[in-house]
């Protein structure tokens, strides 16, 4: 997480020029002790606190799209004439102040009331009960609330810390840099404050024709609900995977679980996004790290061979041992034996090596599944009341016109505020684009789009650090990669969302 912006700019609170101000960006300088950045709405002045409400990026360094500015970071998106968050993963609003246009020059006055929500649009149903309680289930119940809905909202997870901001769990947090008060999305404290029931529970049971979820053993009326129980880390069936010194990494108590077993010495089974960065945090931690995978380049299915063995180079300078094009056959008290029939000595272990959608409740259900819960263009299931959002979530993206399920924190989160608007009759069809980010060291890997392409083209050179990788099939460009090219990752994400082609062959040319 970023820390608070500095105080550049012009001092707003004494005026600044009428034509200072851009008609298609941000004006940032600062008043009363804190950055701000000033836009045009129309032909209004508005003016919003600078800084990203998720980590803290500064919101001058993104992109206006019409009256919305996107974080250059992580793609959150904000109302510029409002301040609300309109798009994960930032759910807070932007602080407000007041603005006075007079005699040619544009002063900010004071703190003006911030975003709180819209009336509801109608009743809406009699409740709601989410099951999970991931990405996708807390930004459905805040967006339940920010849309007007007062009725009964219950969130139901397995996990009995509140939601907390799992991406950090691989990363920041695993690696020592962020304190445990940083990790909840939102505390128990906040869920009361909007009336969000939180229980500790497992949902055995869900009846969509009796509108009823049994959780322990309990049924619970609602009167829609949202399924996102997200995924399950995959374990190899291979003997010794149940020893207690090994470990996958999804919930907050994994993570602190490897956090306590670190030692001298780590493997890490999978060169997946997940797997690289428990190495990158493990060797923050000290440990001697080696990762083992059957792949020749970590990662080159997805970011090509290019920026695969980029990465790898990255993590061995800073001292991970790979074992590539090996599997792990067993894991004994002390090692890891390998393929090949070598050792490799390990006190802690690991598998990075995938999830699986927790589709079982909804199969028991009798709703449509196919590797997922599937789902129509609003995020609702095959049964009647019922809304799937998140890990499970298989829907029909309309920009590759093939059904798509993709396991993402923000993809879940913004699909969460769609299903929870369509509890409420909204209408709304899902046609977000994928965005990832993913953290080695200080090389960011950022990512928008989807699988695809059999080439790549590339803009800049690696050798100067900041470079944009399109991933292409023909003339068609299914995702773009960048490491330190904000402007174009967001830029390649508006033009996806548009499927303007043309413009993406331009953002990255051919040769």
């Amino acid at each position: 997480m970023g820390g608070p912006l500095s105080l550049t700019g012009p001092d707003l609170a004494a005026g600044v020029p009428i034509a200072s101000v851009p008609t298609a960006g941000l004006l940032r300088g600062h008043a009363f002790g804190e950055a701000i950045v000033v836009a045009r709405v129309g032909a209004a002045f508005t003016a919003f606190g600078a800084a990203c409400t998720h980590y803290g990026a500064p919101l001058d360094e993104g992109l206006r799209v019409g009256d919305t500015v996107r974080c250059p970071w992580h793609h959150a998106c904000f109302d510029l004439a409002t301040g609300e968050a309109v798009r994960a993963p930032a759910l807070r609003p932007l602080s407000r102040f007041a603005v006075e246009a007079r005699d040619g020059v544009v002063r900010v006055t004071g703190l003006a009331p911030a975003f709180v929500g819209r009336p509801a649009r109608g009743p809406g149903p009699e409740s709601v009960v989410v099951v999970g309680a991931g990405a996708a289930a807390a930004a459905a119940v805040e967006a339940l609330r920010v849309e007007g809905y007062a009725g009964p909202v219950t969130m139901i997870g397995r996990e009995p810390e509140p939601p907390v901001d799992r991406p950090n769990l691989s990363k920041d947090y695993l690696a020592g840099t962020a304190p445990e008060e940083w990790m909840a999305v939102r505390d128990d404290a906040f869920y009361a404050s909007i009336g969000v029931r939180r229980v500790v529970g497992e949902v055995t049971a869900l009846d969509p024709a009796n509108r009823r979820v049994t959780c322990d053993g309990h049924d619970l009326a609602y009167g829609a609900c949202v399924l996102a129980p997200g995924a399950d880390p995959i374990r190899l069936p291979i003997p010794g995977a149940d020893r207690p010194h090994v470990h996958t990494l999804r919930t907050f108590a994994d993570s602190r679980a490897i956090v306590a077993a670190v030692g001298q010495r780590a493997v890490v089974i999978g060169a997946s996004f997940i797997g690289l960065e428990v190495a990158a945090s493990l060797r923050a931690r000290g440990a001697e790290v080696h990762v083992v995978a059957p792949e020749a380049v970590p990662l080159e299915r997805v970011l090509g061979a290019e920026l695969g063995a980029h990465l790898r180079g990255v993590h061995e300078a800073h001292g991970v041992v790979f074992h590539l094009g090996l599997t792990p056959s067993a894991i004994e008290a002390d090692a890891v034996v390998l393929s090949d029939g070598s050792r490799v000595p390990a006190d802690l272990v690991v598998m990075g090596v995938g999830v699986r959608p927790a589709v079982a409740l909804a199969e028991r259900a009798g709703l449509a599944t196919d590797r997922g819960v599937v789902v129509d263009a609003t995020l609702a299931t095959s049964a009647a009341g019922v809304w799937a959002a998140g890990d499970v979530a298989k829907w029909p993206d309309p920009h590759t016109g093939q059904p798509q399920r993709i396991e993402h924190w923000v993809l879940a989160q913004r699909q969460g505020q769609t299903a929870a608007r369509n509890v409420l009759g909204h209408g709304e069809q899902f046609d977000a684009v994928p965005f990832f980010w993913s953290a080695h060291y200080d090389v960011i890997v950022n990512y928008v789009g989807f699988p695809g392409g059999d080439r790549v083209v590339r803009l800049g050179r690696l050798e100067d650090g900041a470079v944009a990788y399109a991933f292409r099939k023909g003339d068609v460009t299914f995702a773009v990669a960048t490491l330190f090219r904000d402007d174009v990752c967001l830029e390649a994400e508006r033009l996806l969302e548009r499927d303007d082609q043309d413009g993406l062959r331009r953002l990255i040319p051919e040769g």
